[in-house]
């Protein structure tokens, strides 16, 4: 999964026709490190239908501030400039809990 580079980076993929997932993140974050295990295999099944980026909250404060991440690990998602859906909270998150997300937010064209 892609770490962000900048904030123009993030705000050219939340604008974008694809649809944008977040991962607000934190290189402290003990959730967060067992939670990177399952991300290439999120990222290879919901190929095609997400872009995926981790955005380190402590990077990018400015941006986890803007969309209320008060907890880490947290999701963010977008397609065309708008949010999609939010799965926000400071709890370690399963895998099946990310699938029924990703899956609960996209958006079929």
């Amino acid at each position: 999964m892609t770490a962000l580079g900048s904030t123009e980076e993030f705000r050219s993929l939340a604008d974008s026709d694809n649809q944008f997932c977040a991962l607000f993140t934190a290189d402290w974050c003990p959730d967060c490190r067992v939670l990177k295990a399952v991300l290439p295999g999120l990222e290879k099944e919901f190929e095609g239908r997400f872009v995926f980026a981790t955005v380190d909250r402590d990077r990018f404060p400015d941006l986890a501030a803007e969309h209320d991440i008060l907890g880490i690990p947290s999701f963010i998602s977008f397609h065309k400039g708008k949010v999609t859906g939010t799965f926000i909270s400071k709890l370690r998150k399963t895998r099946q809990q990310i699938v029924d997300y990703l899956e609960e937010i996209y958006v079929k064209s």
